[in-house]
């Protein structure tokens, strides 16, 4: 008797010590990108700073043709990880640096090695929280979800609705693989990634003629109505096999 007493008032204390092993990762995550903030390290990851620094960083690269990209690498994916609104510019910075083919093959290695650990994070402190505290359609739409996750999230990948790192964590909510993740996420932010490194590698004269005309660069410069069309044109296409498995399985319901 004596021993149950015991062991009623340990569990309580096992499963707050469980719950906090749980959400670590999450808030170690959100305390760094508070920390880079508090840094300011924000105010590297911006045009003006690459207009600014271009020539160092050229030379740094000439100079160091492996730790560079490297480098970059394990910069972009820390920053994606630790969820800086700095994806599009970090993207500009390697097609900038080290041409669109090297810098788009870093970005979509490095994004998706940091996607993947907010994702890892996310999925260990919200797991099944969704499920559990709601039902009707939502739950439905969360088994849909799991059942043909790869298409949603290549679509979410492709066209850029909602910011990076939204669509990083929300899919920890509906117990997507990992294996599914991952691919999902390289598959998706190709064509995006490629078209941002693509402009980074020609940015060059358009920081020039900005320095001259004494104003600053910003990224309504460089995407260009057409750019964001395709994206949407893409996103579509990726809908298609979505829509179509949902057109066959109308009728049986």
């Amino acid at each position: 008797m004596a021993m149950m007493q015991t062991l009623d008032k340990e569990n309580p204390k096992s499963e707050q010590r469980s719950r906090v092993k749980r959400f670590l990762p999450l808030i170690l995550l959100f305390a760094g990108l508070a920390c880079g903030y508090f840094l300011g390290l924000h105010r590297y990851l911006s045009l003006d700073f690459l207009s600014e620094s271009r020539g160092f960083l050229r030379d740094f690269v000439a100079e160091n043709p492996f730790l560079a990209p490297f480098g970059f690498a394990v910069l972009y994916a820390l920053a994606v990880a630790f969820s800086f609104p700095a994806a599009s510019i970090l993207t500009l910075f390697a097609g900038f640096l080290f041409g669109w083919l090297l810098g788009g093959a870093l970005v979509a290695v490095a994004a998706t090695i940091g996607a993947s650990a907010v994702f890892l994070a996310a999925r260990g402190a919200l797991s099944g929280v969704l499920t559990q505290k709601i039902g009707g359609r939502v739950s439905r739409m969360a088994k849909g979800f799991e059942d043909d996750a790869f298409s949603y999230l290549l679509v979410l990948r492709l066209a850029p609705i909602f910011p990076f790192w939204v669509v990083n964590i929300a899919p920890a909510l509906f117990n997507v693989p990992l294996k599914t993740y991952a691919s999902a996420t390289f598959l998706g932010i190709l064509p995006g990634t490629f078209a941002y490194a693509y402009l980074g590698h020609g940015l060059d004269s358009v920081l020039v003629a900005a320095g001259n005309a004494g104003r600053e660069v910003t990224l309504g410069d460089l995407v260009t109505p057409q750019l964001t069309l395709a994206f949407a044109a893409l996103a579509l296409v990726a809908a298609i096999p979505v829509v179509v498995k949902k057109l066959r399985r109308s009728p049986e319901a």
